[in-house]
């Protein structure tokens, strides 16, 4: 299957897309077309790719948790 990485231009998020035939893929996060086609790594389980994809998802998991707290925050203040 052809299956890409890309990296936004636009907000630096980066993401795998399905690309058949003439389609080009949007950014998930900013919904940007401004991606830069990244060089894809092997289907190689090794305990260094492990922790880089293990210290990359507890990463965008902070940012996750972070936002959410925010936007409980900012609700909470604006209910008031």
């Amino acid at each position: 299957m052809p299956i890409y990485d890309f990296e936004c231009s636009d907000c630096g998020s980066t993401f795998e897309a399905l690309v058949r035939g003439t389609e080009f893929p949007v950014c998930p996060e900013c919904r940007g077309t401004n991606l830069e086609q990244m060089i894809s790594m092997f289907s190689v389980s090794s305990e260094s790719t492990r922790a880089a994809n293990l210290k990359a998802a507890r990463e965008k998991s902070k940012k996750v948790a972070r936002d959410k707290a925010i936007a409980e925050r900012e609700a909470a203040e604006h209910h008031d």
